[in-house]
């Protein structure tokens, strides 16, 4: 059997890194054809080496020379810049990671779509902003989609295809992140430190500051609308601290379905990375003598009023999710930078839901596009004329990546 082929957006993060562990493990499997970075070339250099890639694409143009020199040995193809990583993801492959953070995340993605084979979608921005397109896309280029996020590829191998019309419910569940068993007037001005210690997942910042305002399980609600054509009231949020139960599904005759694993990201890459077959994993397996401890409960809407906020996104159509999205990046930036307090992130969202600016139909990825600079450049500036009072965190403020 022959290997297949891979690209992967994002190869220095977090999930990118994973992805190529396993790819070490099961090299057989598996051949890299191009890895991407936005600006870490170090790393990207020695995974290029290591995992015999044929081509890499550094975002940040500054750094090509940089690059070009670590891998003056080599014959690996470099490319720089933005439209050099379009270009990269026109050459077919088997399987796409798009594992890129953000938005940033959303053009790549849109391209690899149309000439590979599986796409696996690690960072949920474009499914909650452009999701609508990118779906129709891929099913007129025969092309598979399959979720990344832990709770999404939960319900991807729970959800039975045949009797998607019998689906009552799906429950996603979240840890709570770092503040869970924290009162709402505790955590107004929590340190960056504080936001991106998570208790259970090795993640980066911005991800690590929505798990600590829920809005990355609010998104994930939009993601799981998009993925498994499901209405906002079929699409529930339990907290559950230990993240063993990474969801659940419920049909109509009361089977409740449920995907138990270890919090650890390895287990849905590999699965996504080898569906339908399965392999071997390194990371932890799951031992039913420690599940005697779990423990689930409601989410407290005002200690997590992000998650309520994305519902009302969902409910109001594509612009408000682009919207939401969109301030949501631009607010964890500034927090992430000590611009604002913590407590501020889910205001400014808010504020930028009620009064974003008018918008057009999102029928093209240019219309999505345009319309999300609109709503960035309107959160920038409402956060710059109301909402820039640093609290005393300047001790605080180190590079955080």
């Amino acid at each position: 059997m022959s290997r297949q082929s891979l690209h992967i957006l994002g190869s220095t993060g977090s999930v990118g890194q994973q992805t190529l562990d396993l790819i070490k493990l099961h090299a057989d499997k598996f051949s890299v054809h191009t890895l991407t970075a936005q600006s870490n070339i170090e790393l990207l250099a020695e995974q290029a080496v290591t995992h015999k890639a044929s081509r890499v694409v550094v975002g940040d143009e500054s750094k090509c020379e940089e690059l070009k020199k670590r891998l003056s040995n080599t014959d690996i193809d470099i490319l720089a810049g933005r439209e050099a990583l379009m270009t990269a993801m026109e050459t077919p492959a088997d399987i796409v990671m798009g594992a890129i953070s953000g938005f940033a995340g959303l053009e790549p993605l849109f391209v690899a779509v149309q000439h590979s084979r599986r796409v696996a979608i690690a960072n949920k921005e474009p499914l909650v902003a452009a999701g609508h397109l990118l779906m129709d896309l891929a099913d007129k280029h025969n092309t598979e989609i399959l979720p990344v996020d832990s709770e999404h590829n939960a319900v991807f191998q729970l959800f039975e295809k045949e009797n998607a019309s019998k689906v009552a419910a799906i429950t996603l569940t979240a840890s709570g992140g770092p503040f869970r068993d924290r009162a709402p007037e505790d955590i107004e001005n929590a340190t960056v430190e504080e936001a991106v210690a998570h208790p259970n997942w090795s993640m980066g910042a911005k991800i690590s500051v929505d798990s600590a305002t829920l809005m990355n399980k609010g998104l994930e609600v939009i993601e799981a609308h998009v993925l498994f054509n499901l209405s906002s009231e079929k699409i529930k949020v339990v907290i559950h601290p230990q993240s063993t139960v990474h969801a659940f599904v419920t049909y109509v005759d009361g089977s409740v379905l449920a995907h138990l694993g270890a919090p650890d990201m390895r287990v849905p890459i590999l699965h996504a990375l080898t569906y339908p077959d399965r392999a071997d994993t390194n990371a932890p397996v799951l031992d039913p003598v420690d599940l005697s401890t779990l423990s689930f409960r409601p989410v407290d809407s005002k200690q997590f009023p992000a998650l309520d906020l994305c519902y009302r996104a969902l409910k109001e159509g594509v612009g408000a999710r682009i919207a939401l999205n969109a301030a949501n990046e631009v607010a964890v930036h500034a927090f992430l930078g000590c611009e604002i307090a913590f407590g501020r992130i889910v205001e400014i969202c808010t504020r930028v839901l009620d009064e974003k600016p008018a918008q057009d139909s999102f029928e093209s990825l240019v219309s999505i596009i345009k319309y999300d600079k609109s709503i960035r450049d309107f959160t920038r500036q409402l956060i710059e004329s109301e909402f820039q009072q640093v609290p005393d965190m300047s001790s605080k403020k180190e590079s955080i990546a």
